[in-house]
């Protein structure tokens, strides 16, 4: 799309220390808040300058009571899906805005956290108008919504202690679990976090330890029988199923 799109303004990338003054806002580290953003977007905005979006037809298909289903189904549908290529959704929401601009607006995702801007008012915003000018300006303004929807879901407790299962149920929705956005998110942050984790190849005492707890044979080697005991053990707890002991993990073995 030409640069005199509406959608393109400053574009103004994250500021320096600006993660550190969320993480210290929602209690969290520093890498959790990293580990949405290369899950969620990889950066806020695209290489026109615009906040990259996804927009969602089920969205647009709710706010608009179906009215637009037969005349342009691949942009209200009651299903999800249908989204085509990334460069292709500033067409989609052009074309849906042409028809309600408002409802257009609240049915995509925007910016370095994706939030939906159906969210506006637990990001902060009184309309959703000044939540999309927000998401133009810059990646700050992309931080402080998502800070300030966390709170206001308490979500932030889950992103604080890397229960990625529950944060993701509530942040990505029920259909979560099938698009392994818990999976992705713990392995997204582990990447980030520099912390040890038991996993495949471990050995020693703190393995030997695991294996008692799980209650299965100790022999102080983390192979794929153990594995297959923490997946198990994740999934009864409703914990991101990776297999890897970490945190979370831990505390929940009371290890």
């Amino acid at each position: 799309m030409p640069s005199h799109s509406p959608f393109t303004g400053p574009a103004t990338p994250m500021s320096p220390g600006a993660i550190i003054k969320a993480a210290r806002i929602l209690g969290c580290d520093e890498a959790a808040i990293h580990a949405v953003i290369e899950i969620e977007s990889k950066g806020g905005f695209d290489s026109a300058n615009r906040p990259r979006i996804l927009f969602e037809r089920h969205y647009f298909h709710r706010l608009t009571d179906g009215r637009f289903d037969h005349t342009a189904p691949d942009i209200s549908h009651s299903r999800w899906g249908g989204y085509g290529r990334g460069s292709a959704q500033y067409l989609r929401l052009e074309r849906a805005a042409a028809l309600d601009r408002e409802a257009a607006l609240c049915s995509a995702s925007w910016g370095a956290f994706q939030i939906m801007s159906d969210n506006f008012v637990a990001c902060g915003f009184t309309d959703v108008e000044t939540f999309v000018a927000a998401m133009i300006e810059g990646e700050d303004r992309h931080l402080a919504a998502f800070v300030a929807f966390l709170k206001s879901q308490k979500l932030d407790r889950h992103l604080r202690n890397h229960d990625w299962a529950r944060f993701a149920l509530g942040y990505n929705g029920p259909a979560f679990r099938k698009h392994r956005y818990d999976d992705r998110l713990a392995s997204a942050w582990r990447l980030r976090s520099g912390q040890s984790f038991l996993r495949e190849g471990s050995r020693g005492t703190a393995v030997r330890r695991l294996q008692e707890r799980l209650g299965v044979s100790i022999d102080g080697v983390f192979g794929p029988r153990t594995a297959a005991a923490v997946r198990a053990f994740q999934r009864t707890r409703g914990l991101a199923v990776d297999g890897w002991v970490g945190p979370v993990t831990a505390a929940a073995l009371e290890i």
